[in-house]
C-alpha cells in the first residue's frame, strides 16, 4: 500500500515525534487529519510551529484520546491511523499511573476499537523500547522478554497488546513500531537530550542529571518518522511488532560529554538525586537491533553510528540555541 492519495489520521500529531511525522506527510502530498489534544488556547502544540502553507492543508481535529466517540469522529473517513497519541514521561508515571492506564491502553483500545468498526485500511501503533526493560540480551531483537518496570512501560506493553490482540482476534489490520530513544528538535526537556543542551545553553556551568551509567540508543526524529511511513506502507508488517532504532548503543554520561564538546563548553556532570529512578526501576541497557525493520521495507537510519549521532546532536544543539526556541523551555528548574 502506498501512502500518497490516502487521508491519513495522526493521534498525538502535536507532540514531539507527531509533528515531525505530520509535517513529512502533508510535505509528501498525503491529506493529513492531525488529531491534537483539546485546551482551552486553541493550541495545536509543536503544529502551530508549521510553515503558514503547511497549517492551511492541515485538517485539525481537537479532542481528547480517552474519548472513544472523539476518536471515532475524527476517524471516520480516514484510509489510515498513525497512533501515537500517549502519555511517555517516565517520572510523572511514577506520580500519577492511573493516567497512564487511562490514556496509553484505553486510548489505544479506542484507536482500534474504532479502525476495526469503520475498516481502517492499516493502523501502526507506537510502542517503546522501555518495554524491554533491562536488556537480557543485546542487540535486543523483537524476542526479547517484555518487562515494566515502569508504570509507563507497563501502560505500553498493555497498550500494545490490545492492538495486537485486534489484529489477532478480529484481523484489524495492526503493525506495532518500537521505536528507541528518538531525540531532536521540539522534544521534551523531561528527556536526557534536551536536559543538557536546554541547560548549556541557559549558561549552566553544572549540568544536573540523574544516573549516567545507563546506555541508550538514541534515533534522530526524521529517522523516526520514515520509519513510520516505511511501516505504514509495508503489507508484509501487518500483525508484526518491529523495532526501530539506530544500532549505536552509548551512555548517559557519554552523550553528555559530547554535547559539552560539540558546544564548546566547560562544564561539570552532578547527581540530581530528583531525577535519579527507583533501583529497580532503571533501564540499565537498551540497544536495538533493527534487522527486521530492514529486511521488511529496507528502512537504515540516516543517523545511524557514531558520526550519525554527533549530526543529529548537533542539529538539535542548533535548534534549541535558537533564542525564541529555547525560550519555550523551563531551564532553571527540574518539570516531570
Amino acid at each position: 500500500m502506498r501512502l500518497d492519495g490516502k487521508r491519513v489520521l495522526v493521534t498525538g500529531a502535536d507532540g514531539f515525534i507527531g509533528s515531525h511525522l505530520t509535517e513529512r506527510l502533508v510535505r509528501r502530498g498525503c491529506e493529513v487529519r492531525a488529531f491534537v489534544q483539546y485546551n482551552s488556547l486553541g493550541s495545536w502544540g509543536w503544529l502551530d510551529e508549521a510553515p503558514a502553507d503547511l497549517r492551511r492543508d492541515l485538517d485539525v481535529f481537537a479532542g481528547d484520546i480517552r474519548d472513544p466517540h472523539g476518536v471515532r469522529t475524527a476517524m471516520t473517513g480516514c484510509d489510515v491511523a498513525l497512533h501515537l497519541a500517549a502519555l511517555i514521561a517516565i517520572p510523572y508515571s511514577y506520580h500519577s499511573p492511573q493516567t497512564y492506564v487511562e490514556t496509553n491502553v484505553i486510548g489505544t483500545l479506542n484507536v482500534v476499537q474504532a479502525a476495526r468498526d469503520l475498516g481502517v485500511e492499516r493502523v501502526v501503533h507506537t510502542s517503546t523500547s522501555e518495554v524491554y526493560g533491562t536488556a537480557r540480551f543485546v542487540p535486543i531483537t523483537e524476542a526479547h522478554p517484555l518487562q515494566g518496570q515502569s508504570p509507563y512501560s507497563a501502560s505500553k506493553i498493555g497498550a500494545d497488546q490490545i492492538a495486537l490482540s485486534f489484529h489477532a482476534a478480529f484481523g484489524t489490520p495492526v503493525t506495532v513500531i518500537r521505536p528507541f530513544n528518538t531525540y531532536g528538535p521540539r522534544q521534551s526537556a523531561r528527556a536526557v537530550i534536551p536536559t543538557v543542551i536546554s541547560q548549556l545553553a541557559a549558561g549552566a556551568r553544572e549540568i544536573k542529571l540523574g544516573a549516567v551509567h545507563p546506555t541508550r540508543d538514541f534515533t534522530f526524529v526524521s529517522d523516526t518518522a520514515r520509519a513510520f511511513e516505511a511501516l505504514a506502507e509495508c503489507d508484509t508488517a501487518i500483525g508484526q511488532t518491529v523495532n526501530a532504532g539506530s544500532e549505536f548503543e552509548i551512555s548517559i554520561g557519554d552523550t553528555a560529554r559530547a554535547i559539552i564538546e560539540l558546544m564548546g563548553r566547560d562544564a561539570a556532570i552532578v547527581t540530581d538525586e530528583e531525577r535519579l529512578r527507583p533501583e529497580a526501576s532503571e533501564v540499565e541497557r537498551l540497544w536495538a537491533d533493527s534487522g527486521f525493520m530492514r529486511s521488511l521495507t529496507g528502512w537504515t537510519p540516516d543517523y545511524g553510528g557514531g558520526d550519525g549521532f554527533r549530526r543529529g546532536l548537533q542539529q538539535t544543539i542548533d535548534w534549541f540555541s535558537d533564542p525564541v526556541n529555547l525560550g519555550r523551555y523551563k531551564t532553571d528548574r527540574y518539570v516531570l
